[in-house]
């Protein structure tokens, strides 16, 4: 039985299968957890990351993990939001939705995953966690892999918006 679980940490430190990249659409590293992971990884990640074309949003890539712990990152896009109206939630589903399908095609049993868009995209942290815990769930149902899932939270704030959804989403639903 697959689990989901909300931990508190730094991503990049994760020993697990694959780290997922809320990244910009170059896929050429930024800020946030994209710059983190682009520097933890070290050069060899932009590298690769320059033959992929880019990504577009609410479509993921893999590549390998290079210096992480990590062996594989899976870079998604998330939505800017705008309101909710420009069709958000459904892309940042489709986020988790794409992340879980790649990891299912690299046998990946642990992956991680941060608050995609929740930064300096500005979605709704209790949406996004809301999205990301029912998205990941579903995916779950349908597959045996990745066994282990961690939703990772950067701050206190973030945590509990992600803790309160999960307990409200396990308990009504």
């Amino acid at each position: 039985m697959a689990k989901i679980e909300i931990i508190e940490t730094d991503i990049t430190k994760l020993a697990v299968d694959a780290i997922v990249n809320a990244a910009n659409r170059s896929l050429l590293g930024g800020g946030g957890v994209d710059g983190a992971i682009h520097r933890a990884a070290g050069p060899e990640l932009l590298a690769e990351c320059k033959t992929l074309g880019g990504c577009e949003t609410g479509q993921a890539k893999i590549t390998r993990g290079y210096r992480l712990p990590a062996h594989y990152v899976i870079h998604t896009v998330g939505p800017v939001w705008s309101g909710g109206e420009q069709g958000e939630p459904a892309l940042l589903a489709s986020c988790y939705r794409e992340c879980m399908t790649l990891a299912r095609a690299h046998n990946i049993r642990s992956i991680a995953f941060p608050a995609i868009s929740c930064g300096v995209y500005r979605f709704p942290v209790s949406l996004a966690a809301e999205i990301a815990i029912k998205t990941v769930s579903e995916c779950l149902k349908d597959a045996h892999d990745p066994q282990e899932v961690y939703l990772v939270c950067f701050g206190a704030a973030v945590l509990k918006a992600y803790n309160e959804q999960f307990y409200q989403l396990m308990h009504d639903g």
